[in-house]
């Protein structure tokens, strides 16, 4: 049965918009996993995984090892990533370089 936009309201178009939106995201979705997991076990089934092949990382990164510490209290360390802790900052202000917070 085809859908008569004329007789349909505004809200009813916009809902099956919505819907359609919807399935398409979804049927998107599982084609890509599906296809992800056909590359993931042809890779297994040569012997490798799929980062061997690609190049890239796996999917879980591991944590970063800390790049500095406060002298003050050396059990405040930051990676070197990312926002600058409080203590880097007035650290910095107070005349040291960062070379001189280095583990």
């Amino acid at each position: 049965m085809p859908l008569d936009f004329d007789k349909m309201s505004l809200k009813e178009m916009r809902d099956l918009r919505a819907k359609l939106d919807r399935a398409i995201n979804s049927y998107e979705d599982r084609k890509r996993r599906e296809a992800l997991a056909a590359v993931e076990e042809a890779a297994r089934v040569h012997g490798f995984n799929l980062a061997d092949l690609t190049g890239g990382k796996t999917r879980r990164a591991g944590t970063v090892a800390p790049k500095y510490a406060n002298p003050d209290d050396p059990t405040m360390t930051w990676t070197g990533r990312g926002r600058k802790p409080r203590w880097i900052v007035e650290n910095l202000e107070n005349g040291k370089q960062l070379e001189d917070m280095l583990i």
